[in-house]
């Protein structure tokens, strides 16, 4: 899907229901190319693996390395007008709605294409 593909920066994110400092989100990016996937902070790649879309059009994460080496974080994503909406299952499974409530193991991540 192309229109995942690039470097987005986050706007918003949350941690079951608790909201992310903005300072950490500024240092932070992720790049979605060719299947494989970086998350950056502040240049440094801190995690990289692979990600896949499923038939029903959910999106997976195949960590390779850094913290989320080894694990598959099972995904759902939509786009509104320009930012890209990504909430991530933690815990292995895939989250239902763009929401993480008082949920420890749903991260939920507001985007915007950098560049």
């Amino acid at each position: 899907m192309k229109e995942l593909e690039g470097i987005w920066q986050p706007l918003y994110a949350e941690l079951g229901g608790e909201e992310a400092p903005k300072m950490m989100l500024e240092k932070m990016e992720i790049e979605l190319a060719g299947g494989k996937y970086a998350v950056r902070f502040g240049g440094l790649t801190a995690d990289h693996g692979f990600y896949t879309i499923d038939a029903e059009g959910h999106l997976s994460l195949v960590g390779v390395a850094g913290p989320n080496a080894g694990r598959t974080i099972p995904s759902i994503f939509k786009f509104t007008g320009e930012t890209l909406s990504i909430c991530y299952g933690l815990g292995g499974k895939r989250p239902e709605k763009h929401h993480t409530g008082k949920d420890p193991e749903l991260y939920l991540v507001n985007y915007v294409r950098k560049g």
